[in-house]
């Protein structure tokens, strides 16, 4: 019966530092580039997009298929950036739970 007690006093626990980390995710925010610094994209690690940037160079006609292709290349950057944020969170909260690898998407 002890052991069922602890069992649910951690599992509380650990319900509360998820959602502590769920608000610290959307205040992490990575910057996504691409082409040099052309375009880049912001965004938190809960995968909000706070922010797009464009080189004034890239607003013509002629450069639209290059923007375009830029932007998902930014994107893809963000969200690879916010990924590792929030797997770097899950990791410190989860650390020292004794729980198995994989668990939570690790």
């Amino acid at each position: 019966m002890a052991d069922f007690l602890g069992m649910m006093k951690q599992a509380a626990q650990l319900q509360s530092k998820m959602q502590e980390m769920q608000d610290q995710l959307a205040n992490v925010e990575v910057e996504g580039i691409s082409g040099g610094g052309l375009v880049a994209v912001r965004m938190t690690a809960k995968m909000d997009v706070k922010g797009i940037k464009i080189d004034p160079s890239l607003m013509k006609a002629e450069e639209r298929e290059v923007l375009e292709d830029l932007l998902v290349t930014a994107f893809a950057d963000a969200r690879r950036k916010a990924e590792t944020a929030m797997q770097e969170k899950m990791q410190a909260l989860t650390g020292g739970l004794g729980l198995p690898p994989g668990l939570f998407g690790q």
